[in-house]
């Protein structure tokens, strides 16, 4: 797309001052992103998916570990595979999938304080729900932050990273993609955010987590992606 910036190799602190110079939109996703991998957030919710398919199909839990690879890896996300197939209701999979503990998830100030400072708007894109969004961020500290959540329901169900759900998520909050910045941890999702003009910033886990795709946590070298990090607040002290 004609204006969309080109990626740089340069993460020198005034090379990325100069590439976020005019972004008045900051747009997060929430798991693995706000937090780190190693948090152990993402595994309670993905253990939770394979026990609700278990449950509801009288399935074992390797056959629903399966079937739950299956959805993911055609429709985008387990929800919206049992919707299509199904057409079940997505409340009851939502409110259980997303009932995890969050306790052992350490408040981060640091973060928030960054976040804060960040020139603009602040956004949470999530192919979850809302309720998850506010949980998790809340005990993070960094709720606040944010001007909303726009989740998988306002998405209509539709996940990143479709097209559709960026452009009405970016319609619902009028923001102009060439003033925005998109933070991301899975590469795939970041395509469509370069094609609209945004910045795009990977995050990378610091090790390896084996209830992830292994393509997911790979460190990619694409067009899409400008920038790279393993620190998120560290990347964002940097722009300030």
């Amino acid at each position: 797309m004609s204006g969309t910036p080109t990626p740089t190799h340069d993460e020198s602190p005034e090379a990325m001052r100069r590439a976020f110079a005019d972004v008045t939109v900051w747009i997060f996703d929430l798991d693995n992103t706000l937090y780190p991998p190693e948090s152990a957030l993402w595994p309670q919710v993905d253990q939770r998916i394979t026990l609700f398919l278990g449950n509801m199909f009288g399935i074992d839990g390797l056959s629903a570990r399966a079937l739950q690879k299956y959805y993911y890896q055609k429709y985008g996300t387990t929800l919206k595979g049992l919707m299509e197939q199904y057409g079940m209701k997505p409340e009851p999979f939502l409110d259980f999938a997303h009932d995890i503990d969050v306790s052992k998830l350490p408040p981060d100030p640091e973060l928030g304080h960054a976040i804060e400072r960040l020139p603009g708007r602040k956004l949470i894109l999530t192919n979850g729900s809302e309720a998850h969004a506010r949980n998790v961020a809340g005990r993070l500290g960094i709720i606040d932050k944010f001007e909303a959540v726009f989740d998988i329901v306002a998405a209509d169900f539709t996940p990143k990273p479709e097209e559709a759900t960026y452009i009405k998520f970016l319609d619902k909050y009028q923001i102009d993609p060439s003033r925005a910045a998109m933070f991301e941890d899975l590469a795939k999702n970041l395509v469509v955010p370069y094609q609209l003009g945004m910045r795009t910033v990977l995050i990378l886990p610091k090790q390896f987590d084996v209830y992830r795709e292994a393509n997911e946590q790979m460190d990619v070298e694409a067009p899409y992606i400008h920038f790279k990090t393993k620190n998120l607040t560290a990347f964002l002290r940097e722009l300030i």
